[in-house]
């Protein structure tokens, strides 16, 4: 993880970059301090760190590894250099960060308020160098891989975020070079996705400059195309808002073909029925201000830099919010199909892992809350539960019990499994790979639900729609595992463990947004109420630079 941020902040606040006050004003560092001195002193100041023990010595090793590579000479020590990377600062508002956490506002500021008398020691002038170079590794490690320590984020959160572990040479010489935007620009993820957010946080900030859009009158009649109401007018402006070529209209209160066509693409692009009925649900998406956008735009690109770095090539990504799994498979083809996600209360957490190992025609061992919350009461009172569901009473250390010699009321413990078959919980196949949270990917004879716009309705695993298709992709192996060989196993009823050839890394994650490569959006509902907390823990102001006055 990346605790050792937190150390290195709580460092620049007890050193305190109050030290800012020392430089000199439109000037060179005062030259009756020798820049030998300063190094000498930023030598002593870095004692080598053999072993990242803890967060203090990863981050102390940071530093000494980017003074190491200039030879401990000063780097912030020109006149121009601190006010160039203030200018960079100001450009992590695109990238939906507060250039004020890492003290845009107050280094300026500061630095022209310095005093240019020759008051300051190699000691103090070595400590500024010190706390400069520090915040500067901040702001990268910030803008590569998160400003929120994902142990914030709560325990649904298992995947691995390492630190950014940049060239130092090349981070020196663009201190020197006063290059810090290229610098940012290297340290921001690489992948199509991230440029898309920024450009859309962008886009939205430019409608929030032209007024934003209007809200729908909350009491509102429902419309339905071929209306004539006032309340059209209101709706194709705000849709116009967005960029959606609807304004132009000798009727602006008739609800036309063309407006429905843009209504449609808005209810699609929010997870609502596309019929261009607005009702409640489509109006109350319609009235999401355009703050909340920018918000929740600003959220996702935080998940982005806490995601997009070393994807292989071939992987399985799934979009808990979108259900939605793709392939990204070897030759560069995606697969997409829908997918079934937990419930509010039962959670689909993140993690990432590797898809190891299938399970054809699976039993299905039912989790011990399961059991306590839902199945003991309907046994209780339907004695043929256990007959109809195909379910084994066993014990804890799987011997068969006699279902009609249990006291139901007070049943000692038990585990229940569900033989394999057409009505198993977990369908035809099932999809494991190692995590702490015990959920894993599986077919399901619940077809039916993934006809749904908003489909979370699982315990916390998944279920995927098409999923023996998904095995074969996965298998891959046209010697031994064609269509027709998947179909005589499952035909076969007898449960089947197949190793995969090669893992397949599986990455299960959150997105309440996506853009298209033609810039649309689509804003998904938070089914999970996570961007609220992760918004707060991107906001909450960083203790840099409390001491600069």
């Amino acid at each position: 993880m990346r605790q050792f941020r937190v150390a290195i902040r709580r460092d620049l606040t007890a050193f305190g970059l109050a030290l800012l006050l020392w430089a000199p004003q439109g000037t060179a560092w005062a030259q009756a301090v020798t820049e030998p001195a300063i190094a000498a002193q930023l030598q002593a100041m870095l004692p080598h760190v053999t072993a990242e023990r803890s967060p203090a010595d990863a981050g102390m090793a940071q530093v000494r590894n980017f003074y190491a590579a200039r030879d401990f000479r000063p780097a912030w020590d020109g006149p121009a250099t601190v006010p160039a990377f203030v200018a960079a600062l100001y450009t992590l508002v695109d990238d939906g960060l507060a250039p004020r956490d890492y003290g845009a506002d107050r280094l300026v500021a500061a630095y022209r308020r310095a005093d240019a008398s020759n008051r300051a020691t190699a000691v103090t002038r070595a400590r500024f160098d010190l706390n400069a170079t520090r915040l500067y590794l901040s702001v990268l490690d910030d803008l590569n891989r998160g400003k929120v320590e994902p142990a914030l984020l709560g325990p649904s959160w298992g995947l691995p975020v390492e630190r950014y572990r940049p060239d130092m040479r090349l981070l020196s010489q663009a201190v020197d070079a006063l290059d810090f935007e290229q610098t940012f620009a290297r340290a921001r993820p690489a992948h199509a996705t991230y440029q898309r957010l920024r450009a859309a946080l962008a886009r939205y900030r430019d409608i929030k400059s032209r007024g934003g859009w209007p809200q729908l009158p909350a009491d509102s009649t429902v419309l339905h195309p071929g209306d004539v109401d006032p309340a059209v007018a209101a709706l194709r402006r705000r849709l116009a808002a967005i960029g959606e070529p609807v304004a132009a209209s000798a009727r602006p209160d008739r609800y036309d073909a063309i407006l429905a066509g843009a209504v449609r693409r808005f209810q699609a692009n929010h997870y609502l029925t596309a019929d261009a009925v607005v009702g409640a649900q489509t109006r109350s998406a319609l009235n999401v201000g355009v703050d909340a956008r920018i918000d929740q735009i600003r959220v996702n690109l935080e998940r982005a830099r806490l995601l997009l770095h070393d994807l292989p090539r071939s992987f399985v990504l799934v979009d808990i919010a979108g259900y939605q799994l793709s392939y990204y498979r070897p030759d560069g083809r995606i697969w997409r199909t829908r997918i079934v996600v937990g419930r509010p209360y039962r959670r689909t957490p993140s993690l990432r892992s590797q898809i190891t190992r299938l399970t054809f025609n699976p039993t299905w061992t039912v989790p011990a809350s399961i059991t306590r919350r839902e199945m003991l009461p309907r046994i209780r009172h339907d004695p043929g539960y256990l007959a109809r569901e195909h379910l084994r009473v066993l014990s804890p250390s799987g011997t068969p019990l006699d279902p009609a010699a249990i006291d139901w009321w007070h049943p000692p413990s038990i585990v229940l499994r569900q033989a394999a078959g057409p009505d198993d919980a977990l369908g035809r196949v099932v999809f494991r790979f190692a995590n702490p949270y015990a959920v894993y990917l599986h077919d399901t004879p619940a077809q039916a639900l993934f006809g749904r716009t908003r489909r979370a309705f699982s315990h916390g695993c998944i279920r995927v729609q098409n999923a023996l298709e998904f095995a074969r992709l996965l298998l891959a192996d046209d010697q031994r595992w064609r269509a027709d060989d998947i179909e005589r196993v499952v035909g076969s009823g007898k449960t089947t463990r197949v190793t995969l050839p090669r893992p397949v890394p599986v990455i299960v994650h959150y997105w309440t947004v996506d853009v298209g490569e033609n810039g649309q959006l689509a804003f998904k509902p938070d089914i999970y109420t996570r961007d609220r907390a992760l918004l707060a823990a991107l906001d909450r102001p960083l203790d840099l630079v409390g001491t600069l006055r």
